[in-house]
């Protein structure tokens, strides 16, 4: 796709559903004007996910800078505080920050703030994740406060999860802690952002054919090296078409239905991206994927 005009004094911000094309757009933007491409997908910061997430592969990592990618363990927890932490001294540094993922809420916390909310209790996560397993995460929104419940996206379970043990943990519900949000590190205005566009089945068809090539180049290797340890409590467990080819090598499944669902999966969150980004990200320059 044609290459946006910037400002190299700015940075650049690039959202965009999975395989619409936003990290190869990124690589050609640093190449082209210099930069640093920082990472902003919750599961490309695993150690033990590389072909799976679509991290960039060695050779592409070694045409520009990369940042946040492949460095917290499998086993560890990590959040968009988390992830903030990382990114203000990446902001500070010398080299322009090219920031680009499909997870909304990293780009909205960057530019809108994020409350200061305490961490929740590891007993009390361990709670939250048997009742959603047993019961659905639909029993966990209706115990959320009125206000978080109006709030929060009611099909995205771990979202669901997330408010009820805030509202667990401290009392308070969520909307309340979100309505104390300090400013943010990078307000919109400083920076030139940009959300690529994808038409649905356009998208669904490059889902397709990049799950193909990931089975080409390994990721049942990959995946099977995540055997003996896998847990899915594990937030690395969450990668997409992790569960699926799991159970394929643990007998459970075909590798056919496997990658159908896996496909399926990805399908899935391509479209809770896309109605992300519509809602919360009317402000950014659409890019139309190609």
């Amino acid at each position: 796709m044609p290459l946006p005009k910037t400002d190299p004094a700015r940075p650049v911000l690039i959202a965009g559903p999975t395989a619409s094309g936003k990290s190869a757009l990124a690589l050609a933007l640093a190449e082209a004007e210099g930069g640093v491409i920082v990472n902003a997908d919750a599961l490309q910061v695993f150690e033990n996910w590389r072909i799976l997430t679509a991290r960039p592969s060695p050779e592409e990592e070694a045409r520009a800078p990369h940042a946040l990618y492949g460095h917290v363990p499998y086993d560890a927890d990590y959040s968009v505080g988390h992830w903030l932490r990382e990114v203000a001294p990446i902001l500070a540094g010398a080299a322009r920050p090219i920031i680009v993922g499909g997870t909304g809420l990293y780009f909205t916390a960057l530019t809108e703030g994020l409350a200061e909310i305490p961490e929740t209790p590891a007993d009390l996560r361990a709670l939250a994740d048997r009742r959603r397993l047993a019961e659905g995460h639909q029993a966990l929104l209706a115990e959320l406060d009125a206000e978080t419940r109006a709030r929060v996206d009611p099909l995205n379970p771990m979202r669901v999860q997330r408010a009820w043990e805030v509202l667990q943990a401290t009392g308070k519900g969520l909307a309340a802690w979100q309505a104390q949000t300090p400013p943010p590190l990078l307000p919109l205005a400083r920076a030139q952002a940009f959300v690529l566009q994808a038409d649905r089945d356009w998208l669904a068809a490059r889902i397709d054919r990049r799950f193909d090539a990931m089975l080409r180049h390994g990721v049942l290797d990959e995946v099977r090296a995540n055997l003996a340890r896998w847990n899915p409590a594990h937030l690395s467990s969450r990668a997409i078409g992790a569960p699926e080819l799991i159970a394929h090598l643990q007998g459970k499944l075909s590798l056919e239905e496997a990658t159908a669902r896996a496909k399926a999966a990805s399908r899935q969150y391509a479209k809770r991206q896309r109605t992300w980004f519509r809602a919360r990200m009317r402000e950014w320059q659409q890019i139309p994927a190609q």
